[in-house]
Order: C-alpha cells, then structure tokens, then sequence
C-alpha cells in the first residue's frame, strides 16, 4: 500500500520527497539500533527516494540497498591510496562541464543533482559549482566537438542527467542533434531504478524522435532494485526503441557472490536490459569499506561465466586516471 501510494505520485515530487534524515530512514525500516553505527555528513549527505525504500527490507541491517545508501561511520576513516579524484578528472576538463577522457566522445555534467546518493560515489567531491556549463558555455562546447571531428558521441552525465527538467534536457538534446558528426547520444542515469515514473511518456517520446541513437545506460547493483513496477518502466523505454544498458560496481557485502550477480544479469535482462560494465571500484576516498580485492573478483568473475550465457556477461573493467579507455581486468591472472 505505501508502495502504491508513492508511485501515484509524479517524479518531480517523489524527487522533491525524498528522505534525507537518516533518523527517519531507520524509524521507517525498523532499524533504530543502528544508529551508533552511523553518521551524518557535513558534506554528500544522505538521500533517498521513498520508492527505494520500500524496495528495502524491513528489520535487515545487511539489506544490500539500504547500505549503499546509509552513511557509515566507516566513511571517516581514511584509508592511504583512496583519494577525492581517483580518476583525476580535473586534469580532464577542458571546458567548464565537459570532460574529454576518450577519443571518441565527451561527457558533459549537465547537473550537480541526483536523487540518490550512493556513498561509493567516485563524483561525491567534484566541483559541481565550478563545472556547471551555462547556456554561454555551450556554444564553447559546440565550437570544441567542431574542432574535433573523432568526437562522434555525447554522454550526458552528472549528477543525473535525468534529475533535471524534461525542459532543459529537451534544449541539450536540441543542441547536441545540431551537430552533425554527432551519432549518438549517451545518458547515465540511476533515476529509472530509484524513481521509475522519471519515464515518463513524453521523455520516452521525445529520446524516441531523436536523429541520434539513444543510450541509456542504468547504474543497477542488485536484483532487488528491479521490482515489477520498475521492470514496467524499462521495458517501456526499450519499446520506444532506446538501447538499455547497465552498469555494476562491485561493493563488498552487498553484490560481490556469484548468485547475486547471476539474479542481476537475468533479472535486467527480464526487463530489457544488457549487463555493460562490472566495475572494480573507484578508489575515492570514504568508500574503502566497499572495496573487494582483485583476486576474490576475479574468481567471482570465472563463476559466473560458468553460470551465464556471453551475452549476459558484463566486461569486468577498472577506470584508471589518464588512460583513454577503461582497462579490462586481467582475468588469467589467478588461472
């Protein structure tokens, strides 16, 4: 019932009332013992949509959605080796909001915003204030993808792209399918898991009127995160003929067993979706806890190729600083 009530609700307001008292979230989930264990940041404070929530086990300190979202006091140890840009974006950035770390496209953070934040977040100390790109800087943006005819593909990220008005994303899109080199249109986006009613009919109408080809690339960790209700909205979006992929980060303690992420593949690939990426994580400083060694992933890895059809295999990789291409792990190295 209190699922339903939620969703009968647009997703300006879902987004508008999501929880971001770590109080209220515990009273919610019957998990008020837990508070010793946690904290309240100063900054990347906690948030939560409603919808997400009831996704969450009641009464289940290990639920696996609640704790990629419920700051640890883990969090503020700090750990050698794991630091604020562990992609070194910042050497990345030639335009204000654009980053150009591969040849071939450009990724522009179009929004600071997300609906949820994820406590492993390689983004959650980047400079959103300073990277913001106006409507001024967009004809820099146009004038810099001119000059460089490799660029092909656009990723709108963020932040979540999806977070912000149909509106503004309506005038990027605009803008972008005025450029003719531009073949494709990339979107990263974590919304469709968190608060699915994001595809809406005249999002998916306008992604699929558009000159480009349209990626939406999901961010899903667990199978529990695509309920039927959410599996609904993403078939809708691969019905209006939207290329569905996910990406995974391996989190210690919440999806690192093989089950776990052989019930993600088929339950993603139930709704429309292909497994993309396996990351290894991003070594960003606060989210050590979440880190598996790269033996252990590995071995998960070769059980899961045991158990999963090819095209149900996402590529195990790891995102280095100043490479031009996410690395592929080495999977031989323990064989």
């Amino acid at each position: 019932m209190i699922n339903h009530l939620i969703t009968q609700k647009n997703w300006q307001t879902q987004l508008s009332e999501a929880i971001t008292s770590i109080d209220e979230l515990l009273v919610l989930l019957g998990l008020e013992s837990l508070r010793e264990q946690v904290y309240t940041p100063e900054h990347f404070k906690m948030r939560v949509p409603r919808a997400f929530v009831t996704k969450m086990r009641v009464g289940d300190a290990d639920d696996p959605l609640l704790k990629q979202v419920l700051p640890d006091n883990q969090e503020q140890i700090a750990v050698t080796g794991y630091v604020a840009d562990p992609l070194a974006e910042n050497e990345q950035n030639p335009i204000k909001g654009m980053l150009h770390k591969y040849e071939s496209r450009v990724l522009l953070t179009i929004t600071g915003a997300c609906a949820i934040h994820c406590r492993y977040c390689f983004r959650q100390h980047f400079d959103y204030n300073a990277n913001m790109p106006t409507s001024a800087v967009q004809e820099d943006i146009i004038a810099y993808i001119n000059e460089h005819p490799d660029i092909s593909e656009v990723i709108l990220s963020g932040g979540d792209p999806l977070s912000i008005s149909n509106r503004r994303l309506f005038a990027w899109l605009d803008t972008l399918e005025s450029i003719e080199q531009l073949t494709t249109i990339r979107l990263h986006t974590r919304l469709p898991l968190v608060i699915p009613e994001r595809l809406d009919n005249e999002l998916l109408e306008r992604l699929a009127q558009s000159r480009c080809h349209i990626v939406m690339v999901i961010h899903c960790n667990h199978a529990n995160e695509i309920d039927e209700h959410t599996s609904t909205y993403l078939k809708r979006a691969r019905a209006a003929n939207i290329m569905l992929l996910n990406q995974t980060v391996l989190l210690a303690g919440i999806n690192d067993d093989v089950d776990t992420q052989v019930d993600l593949s088929l339950r993603l690939f139930a709704a429309g979706v292909l497994p993309y990426y396996l990351h290894m994580l991003d070594k960003v400083k606060g989210a050590a806890h979440f880190d598996a060694d790269e033996r252990s992933n590995i071995e998960l890895y070769w059980l899961m190729l045991a158990k999963l059809p090819g095209y149900l295999m996402p590529k195990l990789v790891r995102e280095l600083p100043n490479r031009p291409f996410k690395v592929p792990v080495d999977i031989y190295k323990i064989n």
